[in-house]
């Protein structure tokens, strides 16, 4: 669940935010923020079938492709210029990608970024709105959202600098889905189904 304060990027500065963040995260490790279009978002822990999906997904890849890491920790820079901070549910990288590079990650070198939306007010304009916006201005390759209040895989890709991807293919659970290049593994997402609420 995630939680957004509206206030104006330019009353927030990027160091600010990083320093609120790691302050939060010493005192309750139940949360962590994240810095999107100039808005603090509060990330609460997930429920326990958002967790069984994410381990789900990490198995599928480490199958397919065990030369990369799918990460449910890393935070990235992300949005035009990089001065938003997200936190992906998970990121796909060459394995080590990410090591030495901090709480938060230039995306460089991210094949992938997977959300899963979680049942709250918010998700709708977060994952399906704000998140792509952002995860396509940073040129990460594919974006995938698992979408369990609609019963969908949404798979995002070519990403356009503008802020958008060209190319977004929805498949309902259950189906095949094949993640285009760089990511190169195709899913049966007839497993997920046992997750769904």
């Amino acid at each position: 669940m995630t939680v957004m304060a509206e206030r104006a990027s330019s009353q927030l500065s990027v160091d600010m935010f990083e320093r609120i963040a790691a302050f939060a995260a010493r005192e309750d490790e139940t949360v962590r923020f994240e810095f999107m279009e100039g808005r603090i978002g509060l990330k609460k822990v997930t429920d326990s079938n958002h967790g069984a999906i994410i381990m789900w997904l990490i198995r599928q890849c480490m199958q397919a492709r065990p030369e990369l890491d799918l990460n449910p920790t890393q935070g990235l820079k992300a949005e035009a210029y990089r001065i938003g901070r997200a936190l992906p549910d998970a990121v796909l990288a060459p394995v080590d990608h990410f090591v030495g590079q901090g709480d938060w990650a230039d995306p460089q070198g991210a094949l992938m970024v997977v959300e899963i939306t979680s049942y709250d007010s918010d998700t709708h304009r977060r994952d399906r709105v704000e998140k792509p916006r952002a995860y396509a201005q940073a040129g990460i390759p594919v974006y995938m959202l698992i979408d369990r209040e609609n019963f969908a895989v949404l798979v995002h890709s070519d990403p356009a600098p503008e802020g958008r991807y060209r190319d977004i293919h929805t498949v309902t659970i259950g189906a095949k889905v094949t993640l285009p290049a760089p990511v190169n593994i195709g899913l049966d997402t007839e497993g997920l189904k046992k997750y769904l609420d």
